[in-house]
Parts: structure tokens; C-alpha cells; sequence
């Protein structure tokens, strides 16, 4: 048994309203097409009786109107499709954009979970294939159940013992199509899920295939890739097999139909109870329902595979989001960089508290190096302070003020991140740099300087207008790394939160980052998580966690002399105390 459907067309039924008055002639013209059916049938049922007998001029005129009434039609088909395409690729439009928007405001933990490769695929074919049912609905769906509601009208009027014998079929027709859609649907379910990790497969094969050279896997690579695409091919298969059984048992429920009508018409010609002309106008009208059932049929069909289209999107909307902007916010100004942890305790997971009872109280213009173990907390704290999540107990104070009483965007315009592997989006140096903000040549220039990256910015053929290609790989690491540095301070933010930016580089390339750092760290409160305990021995103050709280806290040379876990980590690492 199939669960009611939990995607919900009719919740989009909304999003067409801006669109009533073309709606509207759009409709207008569907009803005059479909009217049209009527009439042709009418004609039909003049015409072919009087081509027997072979008189022109009784031929002429109707075949005048005939093709006429055929014109009017083919307008007015063409004024429905065209006008009615417009709001069901607005609908998608609307969708797609509010579900983009609803994906930027997911919980970053709930959205690393998510398989690019998924999301990008629902984005685009999910949210197009319901574009396509929103349109084949409006288009098809509709004229076609109009015109066979119309045609059987008319039949039974005409004559009703013998649309009785096929209204006796109509149930049967129903249950089939019904039955074959439940399990279409379940089939495109499948389908889609093979796709969807298909397209995460590729997305890791692609950004993985350095390493895969690397450790000479392609055969594991290409092995796996064959089994995913394998299962994705039966997948679709079954899908397809279900669509093609379908056309052949409605098509012999039709021609049952048609065969009963012929014997019955039959026996009533015999004993004179039907007349030929009125026999060829019903048999006009059991031709013209042949399309319409066909396309209703096949447009259940699509319409099932996009209600599994349309729910997968809406899964997107039972993500976790981030905590909402407090009613009334604090107004922040510009803030100085003190900051307090008071008593934070935090958790991901209920019953796994990763800071406890953590304190610690930063001054504006520090740099405060956090150290230690995977696992200790200290990317944890990065989160609190973007508001990327918020504590389970205890304060996070900026000058003062608690951050979950600001506005996350007043927040985050102050406090601004140098992430260990910089990403830029495609564009322009002076895009990357300026991210989404508005800013003079003159700021733009000066961010790039203070991060050291202005001299071989202007070296380069474009300068500031050399496009990045995607993931700034016509750019070496480090001057990439100086890049993100640029759009960190093009803001001017009050704090910097540095995730050991230059680890990944080698001696020169960090040499020039370094200095990029240290011209963008003055009169900012620095925050470091550091790795390579040799870059942070100047900071003011260097913080050891260890399962989520503060096992010691001093300068370099103050924890050296106390010995314990931070002087064991140096001693690893072959730093020793000065002498």
C-alpha cells in the first residue's frame, strides 16, 4: 500500500497566484480548444456520410468548416501551451530559490552531512522534473480530462445505452493507471536515490582524483564507479518497464471498448435503432478519446515521478536550521573585541558535552592561540562565536554584550574567518576579495595589502580582473591563502579567527602569508587554532584544551616553565624552552 503523498502539489498551488490573468487566458484558451473537439465532432458526423455519395457542393462547406473550426483549435492549443508555460517555470523558479535560501540557513552540521552531489541534483533535476508536471498538468493534464469529460457528454447524449458500455470499463481503466502509477513512483523513489549517489560519487571522484592517482586506485575507482552506474541503469529500468507494461494492458482495455461499441452498434443498425450518420459522430467521439486517455495515462505517471521528486526537495525543509535572530537585537555599533566565555557548556549530541563549564576572558587587540588535541573543543569555539551554534548553557560576551541577542549578520560582519584551506568562487581577484560587499577601489586595494597580496595581484596580466577559475587553481596555495586574508579585512572586523592558515604551505609561500597575517592582526582581537606550536609562540596568550575545558592557560615561556601537557606538545614537536 502506498502512504499518502507527504510532497504536497497543492502547496505550490500559492506560487501561481501572481500569475492569475495569464492563468486565466490561458484557460480560456483550453476551454475554446477543448470546445473545438465537440464541434469537429459534429462535423464529422455531416461530412463523412455525404463524401459517399459524392455531391461537392454538401462537401465543400464542410469541409471549409471542418478546417476552420481545425484552425481555431490549433491557435488556441498553441495560446495554452505557450501562455501556461510561463508560470510553471516560475513556480520552479520560486521554488528552487526559496529551497536555495532555506539550504543557506541549514545547521552547518546537519548540511556536512549532506552529499553535494545529492543536493545539486535535487536543485536541478528534481526541482526540474517538477517544473515539467506543473506545466504537463496546465498544459496536457487538465485539457486532456476536460476533453474526455466533454466527448463522453456529448457521447451520452448522443446515445447513452452504448456509452454505458463503456462508462462500465472506466472503473477498471482507473484502478489500472492507478495501480501502475503507485508503483512508478515507488520505482522513480528508487531511481532518484541511485542518481543522487551517483552524482555524490562523482562529485568526490573529481575532487579526489589527485589522490587516487596517487595511490595508483583507479581499477578500485573505475570498479565502484561501474556498480554505481550498474545499479542506477537497473534502477531506471525497472522504472521504464513499469511505463511500457502500462500502454499495452490500457490499450487492450481501450480496444475492448471499441470492439463492444462495434457489436453493439451492430445489432442496433439491424433492427434499426441507430442511424449510420448518428453511429459515425459517437464513433468520432470514441477516436477522440483514445488521445486524451493515452495522455492522461502517461501524465499520472510523470506526475507520481514528481511528487517523489517534490518530496525529496521537501526533505531539504525538515533540516535543523540555525537558531533565529532574537526579537528585538541588540544594536551593536562598532564593537572593540573583548570577549568572555562564562560557564559555556555545549553539546552536538545530547549526553556528549564537548565544552564544560568552559571560561575564558580575551581582551580586545589579543592574540590568543587555542592548542591541543583533536577532539579538545577548539573549532567548537570558532562556531560559537559565528553564531554557527549556539551554547547549551552558560554566555558568549562581546564587549559585553551576549551574542545570542544579536543579529547573526551584525555579528559576523565584526568577526571574520581565515580558514586553513581557503575557497573562493569563481569570478574576478576583486570579487573573491570583496565576497558580496560594497567597498571603493581604494578599500579593495588596501585590504589586498595589508594581506601582502596586492604586489602580485598588479603583476598579474588583469590585475584585479583576473578570473579565478574554480577553486583558484590558476593561483598557487599561497597566494590564494593571502586572497582570503584580503576579504577577512576588507570589513574591518573586530576579531579574526585564524585556523592555522598556513599550514598547508611550504617555507616561502608561508613566509609571505605570514607577513599578509601580521599586517591584517594589528589592533584586532586574534584568535588562533594552532597546530605548529613554532607559529604561535609570540601570541599573548596561548590556551591548552582538553576535553572540552582549560587545562592550562599562560604565555609560551610561562607554560614551558610549568611543564605538563602544553610543554609535552613542544617537546614533540622539538621545540625547547629559551634559555
Amino acid at each position: 500500500m502506498m502512504k499518502p503523498s507527504e510532497a504536497g502539489f497543492r502547496r505550490l498551488i500559492p506560487l501561481l497566484s501572481p500569475h492569475r490573468r495569464v492563468l486565466m487566458i490561458g484557460t480560456l484558451c483550453m476551454l475554446v480548444f477543448v470546445s473545438s473537439q465537440l464541434v469537429l465532432m459534429r462535423l464529422m458526423g455531416r461530412l463523412l456520410p455525404d463524401v459517399g455519395s459524392g455531391d461537392l457542393k454538401r462537401i465543400l462547406p464542410v469541409i471549409g468548416l471542418v478546417l476552420l473550426v481545425f484552425a481555431i483549435q490549433k491557435l488556441a492549443q498553441f495560446g495554452q501551451d505557450s501562455l501556461l508555460a510561463g508560470p510553471a517555470l516560475q513556480v520552479s523558479q520560486s521554488l528552487r530559490r526559496d529551497l536555495f535560501q532555506r539550504l543557506q540557513k541549514v545547521q552547518l552540521g546537519a548540511l556536512e552531512k549532506m552529499s553535494s552531489g545529492d543536493l545539486t541534483y535535487r536543485l536541478t533535476e528534481d526541482a526540474d522534473r517538477v517544473s515539467e508536471v506543473i506545466y504537463k498538468t496546465l498544459h496536457d493534464s487538465i485539457p486532456s480530462a476536460l476533453q474526455l469529460i466533454a466527448v463522453l457528454g456529448y457521447m451520452l447524449w448522443l446515445d447513452w445505452k452504448l456509452t454505458v458500455a463503456i462508462l462500465l470499463l472506466a472503473p477498471f481503466v482507473a484502478w489500472l493507471i492507478s495501480l501502475f502509477g503507485a508503483r512508478v513512483m515507488i520505482a522513480t523513489e528508487r531511481s532518484q536515490k541511485k542518481v543522487s549517489e551517483l552524482a555524490g560519487l562523482l562529485g568526490e571522484a573529481i575532487e579526489g582524483l589527485p589522490l587516487v592517482r596517487a595511490f595508483a586506485a583507479e581499477p578500485w575507482l573505475e570498479r565502484r564507479f561501474e556498480n554505481e552506474i550498474d545499479q542506477h541503469r537497473q534502477a531506471r529500468y525497472n522504472t521504464y518497464r513499469l511505463v511500457a507494461l502500462q500502454h499495452p494492458v490500457v490499450g487492450i482495455i481501450e480496444v475492448l471498448g471499441f470492439a463492444t461499441v462495434l457489436v453493439l452498434a451492430a445489432i442496433r443498425i439491424s433492427t434499426s435503432d441507430l442511424a449510420v450518420p448518428q453511429l459515425i459522430t459517437y464513433l468520432t467521439g470514441l477516436v477522440l478519446l483514445i488521445d486524451p486517455i493515452a495522455h492522461v495515462t502517461s501524465n499520472y505517471n510523470e506526475f507520481q515521478q514528481g511528487q517523489s521528486s517534490l518530496r525529496r526537495l521537501r526533505e531539504i525543509e525538515k533540516e535543523p536550521s540555525e537558531q533565529a535572530d532574537p526579537i528585538p537585537s541588540l544594536p551593536l555599533g562598532r564593537l572593540h573585541g573583548d570577549l568572555n566565555f562564562n560557564h559555556v557548556e555545549f553539546a552536538y549530541t545530547p549526553g556528549q558535552p564537548v565544552l564544560r563549564d568552559f571560561n575564558l576572558s580575551i581582551k580586545a587587540g589579543q592574540v590568543v592561540a587555542l592548542v591541543g588535541p583533536s577532539g579538545a573543543g577548539k573549532t567548537t569555539l570558532f562556531s560559537l562565536l559565528l553564531r554557527f551554534n549556539c551554547v547549551d548553557k552558560g554566555q558568549v560576551l562581546f564587549d559585553g554584550k551576549d551574542l545570542s541577542q544579536m543579529r547573526a549578520r551584525d555579528l559576523r560582519q565584526q568577526v571574520a574567518l581565515v580558514p586553513q584551506r581557503s575557497s573562493v568562487f569563481s569570478g574576478t581577484i576583486a570579487e573573491a576579495i570583496r565576497f558580496g560587499r560594497d567597498s571603493t577601489q581604494e578599500q579593495l586595494q588596501q585590504a589586498a595589502k595589508l594581506a601582502n597580496a596586492h604586489d602580485f595581484i598588479v603583476r598579474l596580466a588583469d590585475g584585479y580582473d583576473t578570473r579565478l577559475e574554480e577553486r583558484g587553481t590558476n593561483v598557487s596555495g599561497g597566494q590564494l591563502q593571502r586572497i582570503a586574508i584580503a576579504r577577512a579585512v576588507l570589513g574591518n572586523p573586530a576579531v579574526m579567527l585564524l585556523d592555522e592558515a598556513t599550514s598547508a604551505l611550504d617555507a616561502e609561500a608561508e613566509a609571505a602569508v605570514q607577513l599578509g597575517l601580521k599586517q591584517a592582526m594589528l589592533g584586532r582581537t586574534v584568535i588562533v587554532i594552532a597546530h605548529r606550536l613554532a607559529t604561535v609562540q609570540e601570541a599573548n596568550l596561548i590556551v591548552v584544551l582538553e576535553h572540552g575545558q582549560i587545562s592550562q592557560q599562560g604565555s609560551h615561556d610561562e607554560l614551558m616553565i610549568q611543564g605538563g601537557r602544553y610543554r609535552e606538545l613542544c617537546e614533540r614537536q622539538f621545540i625547547r624552552i629559551n634559555e
